[in-house]
């Protein structure tokens, strides 16, 4: 993904462990996907957690996440993770992710990542990342 590109897309498969005794991937694990997802754009974007952490002394973290479930994915499906981000604050930034079968969407994220420092409080995004993320920015459907 380039600075061009305003969603980030990761394929990937349904295994057995993703489904309940249906076949049906199992409701949480789409925070898994979702969790993939975020982590693929950022590494794409040229940051690593761990990095960040060593550096800057910042951890990302879910503040708050809103799920709608449309249709599920069964066993053997090939999905997409699509990411976007939608607004970039001084310590955070939401995200808007969907899980899709082809066209089909099947799953609707809406998140808030927020940074936290060393300490547990509520801490500035560093300015590099910041500028990463808002070239990305996008409100688009």
């Amino acid at each position: 993904m380039n600075n061009s590109q305003a969603v980030h897309v990761l394929p990937l498969r349904v295994y057995y462990e993703d489904t309940d005794a249906a076949g049906i991937v199992y409701y949480a694990n789409y925070l898994k996907f979702a969790e993939r997802g975020r982590s693929e754009l950022m590494r794409d974007l040229g940051v690593e957690s761990k990095n960040l952490i060593a550096d800057h002394g910042v951890h990302l973290v879910v503040r708050n996440c809103n799920i709608d479930y449309f249709k599920p994915a069964n066993l053997d499906d090939q999905i997409e993770v699509h990411t976007r981000v939608v607004k970039v604050g001084g310590a955070s930034m939401q995200g808007d992710q969907r899980v899709m079968r082809g066209a089909e969407e099947l799953v609707r994220i809406n998140i808030l990542i927020a940074c936290y420092g060393d300490n547990g409080k509520t801490a500035r995004m560093p300015g590099e990342l910041r500028s990463k993320l808002k070239k990305l920015v996008t409100t688009e459907e």
